[in-house]
């Protein structure tokens, strides 16, 4: 449904390029939900923004079932009535002066759709807002941040898109009220059909609502693959270390080094300055370590099968059996 090629973009900052992605290769498939993951700062929510048609890429292209994107105002209005975005701060995303059906029926309004109230009020539904009537007149501050939640993926459904882009879409809520939005992503895929590229920086998050997951560190995709392979067995040193600082894992893995910085980019593997296997002498023990910080590797495929960008290891690795 959904394709990044190649992509790339670039930013001016103090006087440098910052290359916030830098060669990205990735697909979201018709009903499937892929979990883009990384530190802050990694590219995460640019990569999403072009993918919406929000940044142009300085480099490769965004296809839409089969299409390349165009960026006149007429293909993008018609493209994002197929992508549509949702944001991780409801509070912020909703106009506090407008009532919920005010924002609901803001995207029909624009794309001229007929029965406005009787579009508003099945978005609002499917969203778990019944009966939706009882809501057109509320505004943000009388909702629960679930509700605020539910109201923004409420205007994304009332366009009825094949994608939805979901930024860190639980970040802001109790965890109690995750559960409930996590499974309203799921049941709208099942029932909708809908795909849906979930960006996050939670693993927990990726592990219970996604059936692909690709790590984006400085940039770029260092590993990619079905969810459970990923995330069960991770070979990638940088998610190893992500992995690490969930409740359940037996050691704590503790990066060494600065911040990524999108203007000044390492040679050989970006992530070799902070690597714990560099850190530890593995890498120069395996007779690695002048590859890790000199030798470039590879950009990843959009392949769903697992794939790692690492000198420690090969490149792909067979997926599990189903």
């Amino acid at each position: 449904m959904l394709e990044a090629r190649n992509l790339a973009v670039e930013f001016a900052s103090r006087g440098r390029r910052a290359r916030a992605v830098d060669g990205v290769n990735l697909t979201v498939g018709a009903g499937e939900i892929v979990a883009l993951v990384g530190e802050s700062g990694c590219g995460k929510t640019t990569l999403a923004r072009t993918l919406l048609g929000l940044e142009r890429p300085t480099a490769g292209e965004v296809v839409y079932d089969g299409s390349p994107l165009g960026y006149r105002p007429r293909a993008l209005k018609a493209y994002r009535r197929q992508v549509q975005l949702v944001l991780q701060d409801p509070m912020g995303s909703l106009n506090p002066r407008q009532t919920v059906y005010e924002a609901v029926a803001e995207g029909p309004r624009i794309h001229g759709l007929p029965d406005e109230e009787q579009v508003v009020a099945d978005a609002l539904s499917r969203a778990g807002l019944r009966p939706p009537e009882r809501f057109f007149l509320r505004y943000p501050h009388e909702l629960s941040g679930g509700q605020r939640q539910r109201v923004v993926i409420a205007g994304a459904l009332a366009l009825n898109p094949k994608v939805l882009i979901a930024d860190e879409p639980v970040a802001s809520l109790d965890a109690s009220v995750r559960g409930e939005i996590l499974a309203l992503l799921l049941r709208l895929r099942a029932d909708l059909g809908l795909s849906a590229l979930v960006v996050t920086h939670d693993l927990g998050l990726a592990w219970n609502i996604a059936d692909r997951v690709a790590v984006m560190y400085l940039g770029r995709i260092v590993e990619s693959g079905p969810v459970e392979q990923v995330l069960t067995a991770p070979r990638h040193p940088y998610t190893q270390a992500l992995l690490s600082v969930l409740p359940e894992s037996p050691e704590r893995i503790v990066l060494t080094g600065e911040p990524p910085d999108p203007t000044r980019i390492p040679a050989g593997c970006r992530f070799h300055p902070r690597c714990q296997v560099v850190a530890s002498g593995r890498a120069a023990a395996a007779g690695i370590e002048q590859d890790c910080s000199g030798k470039a590797l590879p950009v990843l495929t959009a392949d769903p099968v697992a794939e790692v960008a690492c000198h420690l290891i090969d490149t792909r690795v067979p997926s599990e059996p189903t």
